[in-house]
């Protein structure tokens, strides 16, 4: 039973997982190699999850990427907890520069769906161009689903954006007027919340590959690209996320429900919490492109045209009701790139991408 489990396992993390790492991935004491039959579909699935799927084998491949970087370039890492749920901590990664400097800050949501991942996800490369440029980063960590649903997810970054105004000048010396919040996938779906959630309002926002609609066809109904892939069948997803509330995915057996939601067309249910067949109007306060008014936060918008994961058509339609409403925006467009293109911050263009999003960040916040 536990092989016949296992061999189901490497069978999703090819679809998810990108192949360099992958490669390095263990079960036991033998490197996971890629089932033949697995590769079309990875070279499909344009890398829709980060590495933080395979830290259930121990490889927590960025954090010890990002570790080095900052002893190189002397930023200081510290932990706090910035709220606890009954004897749940949830906790902030602070990452600055040393000096007394009032700094500007990224506070910086991780992605997963709202089901995996935890802060360690930072990428190095993209931590060391916001350190270089004068910010201060707060990696924070959110309560997961589906154990969690999505009310106690946007009340977790909540709390952690009024803990950060609150002891961030006293403790790490920031600036609370000059907050921007960076969110990736999910992370950046968050993102966009807290430009009509958040008070007071960040003063910009940035979103990779994120979403302003959470019940539309979309999620609520089956995906396609997903039903191509094998079915995962109900009580492996349940199992694989257990019964006990977590802020930090250290499984990478979570994949599996996401799977399944997307397979079933689940994810408002299992997440929100509420059907949007049967109560539409529920969802009015967990969707960003149903509230964008005139003082909406500036926000830039990142998307490729090849997202299997996230339909382009989400950023698109952000992009639409800001110009509707006069918000000032950016909405960069990355043609054949799919989801999680950030992660090779070596491409041109995705370096060139990443500078636009630095000097958005300058003219909204300033840093050095």
């Amino acid at each position: 039973m536990k092989r016949e489990r296992s061999e189901r396992l490497k069978s999703y993390l090819w679809l998810f997982a990108p192949q360099w790492l992958s490669s390095r991935f263990k079960f036991g004491s033998a490197l996971l190699p890629a089932p033949a039959s697995a590769v079309p579909a990875l070279e499909s699935a344009s890398m829709i999850f980060t590495p933080f799927i395979l830290r259930h084998a121990g490889v927590v491949a960025l954090s010890l990427l990002l570790l080095p970087m900052l002893v190189a370039h002397e930023a200081v890492k510290t932990t706090y907890t910035y709220k606890t749920v009954g004897d749940l901590p949830i906790r902030a990664d602070v990452y600055r520069l040393p000096g007394a400097e009032v700094r500007p800050v990224v506070l910086w949501i991780h992605g997963g769906a709202l089901i995996m991942g935890s802060r360690n996800g930072l990428i190095p490369a993209q931590a060391k161009k916001y350190l270089e440029e004068g910010y201060a980063i707060v990696a924070i960590d959110y309560r997961l689903a589906p154990v969690t649903k999505l009310p106690q997810i946007l009340e977790d970054v909540a709390d952690a954006y009024a803990w950060l105004r609150r002891e961030g000048p006293g403790r790490f010396q920031i600036d609370p007027r000059r907050i921007a919040v960076v969110g990736h996938s999910a992370g950046g779906y968050l993102a966009l919340t807290s430009g009509f959630r958040l008070s007071p309002r960040p003063a910009a926002v940035v979103a990779f590959y994120g979403y302003g609609e959470i019940a539309s066809e979309w999620y609520s109904r089956p995906d396609p690209f997903y039903r191509r892939h094998p079915l995962v069948p109900e009580e492996a997803a349940f199992r694989a996320v257990g019964t006990q509330p977590i802020s930090e995915d250290m499984a990478s057996e979570r994949g599996l429900f996401y799977l399944y939601t997307r397979q079933q067309g689940r994810w408002p249910q299992e997440v929100a919490g509420y059907d949007p067949d049967r109560e539409p109007r529920a969802f009015d306060a967990f969707c960003a492109l149903r509230n964008v008014t005139p003082d909406y936060p500036p926000t830039l918008l990142l998307h490729g045209d090849q997202d299997t994961d996230v339909p382009f058509e989400q950023s698109a339609l952000m992009a639409r009701e800001f110009e509707r409403h006069g918000v000032p925006h950016e909405f960069v467009q990355l043609t054949g790139k799919g989801h999680g293109f950030d992660e090779a911050m070596t491409d041109p263009v995705v370096g060139e991408s990443f500078d636009r999003i630095l000097t958005f960040l300058e003219r909204h916040l300033g840093a050095k």
